[in-house]
């Protein structure tokens, strides 16, 4: 009987902090360690599918350049008076430029209209992005897969102007990618956080492969959405201002990529020297 309302307790809709309280506690029962300790073990184990190709996507996870981005949108709307708060910024993290710019003018009601601020927008993005430096863990992890010969695409909700942008700057980085879907691309009916940007990704590649053959990396919870929509797994390396609430669905959530472990997905794992020379 006492293991039945054990199993009960365990399997409660629980955080994983309250879970391991509960596992200590119950453990200190005479007779009980043994089995609480293979139960948490079932429970705080996670397992992941064997993938065979990675999507990326860009502002954010592979460039650091979502911050520079809403000081642009900042900086407009600071030049009519308007406040872009923290709460409305987070809120925009990962969508379209026109849905940013809809969202801003209509919330903040802006004396301009959507299409100006799409156009003061990118005319700042076109002097102030290519600046943008690499993530952390963003040129190992891609050397890394390139090296392994694991077949890679971008997929992106910025327009494809923006990417060719980016590519001039670093062309040895955007050339490691298969392809780059972005959200203007002719096949794309609908950007993130529809799952249509990386069913077009994956697509693309030679080998057609599965949804669940894909590994997605992104920063925002509206990529996760379309990544998870698309039926992939999705490591997220969330902004640290983003809630708790906003991660949950992703498949693995890291700090940065210098934590990412491939070997968990069946990809080939790191080196352990580091290669020094920058490639990217």
């Amino acid at each position: 009987i006492f293991i039945i309302l054990i199993k009960r307790i365990l399997f409660q809709n629980v955080s994983h902090s309250n879970f391991s309280k509960v596992c200590y506690i119950l453990s200190t029962y005479e007779g009980c360690s043994s089995f609480i300790i293979n139960e948490q073990r079932k429970y705080t184990q996670k397992t992941y599918k064997k993938v065979t190709h990675c999507l990326f996507d860009l502002d954010g996870t592979v460039l650091d350049s979502e911050v520079i981005y809403h000081k642009i949108i900042k900086q407009i709307c600071n030049k009519y008076g308007k406040k872009y708060t923290k709460e409305l910024e987070i809120k925009m993290y990962g969508e379209t430029d026109r849905e940013i710019c809809l969202t801003v003018v209509k919330q903040l009601k802006l004396p301009i209209s959507a299409d100006e601020f799409e156009l003061q927008l990118h005319y700042l993005a076109l002097k102030l992005l290519p600046g943008a430096p690499l993530q952390k863990g963003a040129e190992r992890l891609l050397n890394h897969l390139h090296d392994c010969k694991i077949p890679m695409a971008l997929a992106t909700n910025s327009t494809e102007q923006a990417v060719r942008l980016h590519a001039t700057i670093r062309p040895k980085l955007f050339g490691m990618f298969h392809h780059k879907v972005s959200v203007t691309d002719p096949e794309v009916d609908r950007g993130k956080p529809n799952p249509d940007i990386y069913l077009v990704a994956a697509s693309r590649f030679r080998e057609k492969p599965k949804p669940i053959q894909c590994l997605v990396f992104e920063d925002s919870a509206i990529g996760v959405e379309a990544a998870k929509e698309a039926g992939m797994q999705v490591v997220m390396i969330p902004d640290s201002r983003l809630g708790r609430e906003q991660t949950r669905i992703a498949t693995l959530v890291i700090r940065s990529l210098l934590d990412f472990k491939p070997e968990l997905f069946g990809l080939p794992p790191f080196d352990n020297i580091p290669k020094r020379n920058s490639r990217i």
